[in-house]
């Protein structure tokens, strides 16, 4: 193999990328994939598993498992939604809280992460990723 594989590569840095976001977060309890979902759940209000998963790309059996543990954080509470087969998240009072403080620990990784990527690096990241 003459070249190297862009897959591994890509994946050794999803792992750095993820330990720098995971011990910013540390402080608060959660990690970064954590952190994403509770961030789109206040964003949505109250959503379904379902559409979870389709706004995070994840399974929903995925979503669903990682729920149930920011359930047992006390970050999330899941009742039924409208469709009463379906299972709606929303954030609890400790859960807002927990994103407020969490935010600038992420505010700070970012800041990391573009420091590091150098001027325009960012930029350069999102459109090499989204053209996967």
């Amino acid at each position: 193999m003459k070249s190297p594989c862009y897959c591994s590569t890509l994946r050794a840095a999803a792992r750095k990328a993820t330990a720098l976001y995971d011990m910013a977060l540390a402080p608060v309890g959660v990690n970064v994939a954590q952190y994403g979902l509770l961030r789109r759940i206040e964003r949505r209000g109250t959503v379904s598993l379902t559409e979870l998963g389709r706004i995070s790309e994840l399974d929903r059996s995925t979503v669903g498992r990682n729920a149930r543990v920011l359930k047992r954080l006390g970050l999330v509470r899941l009742a039924a939604a409208d469709d009463q087969r379906e299972a709606a998240v929303s954030l609890t009072d400790e859960g807002v809280e927990t994103l407020a403080r969490a935010t600038p620990m992420w505010e700070a990784a970012q800041r990391r992460v573009e420091e590091a990527l150098g001027p325009n690096g960012a930029e350069t990241l999102h459109a090499l990723a989204g053209s996967l």
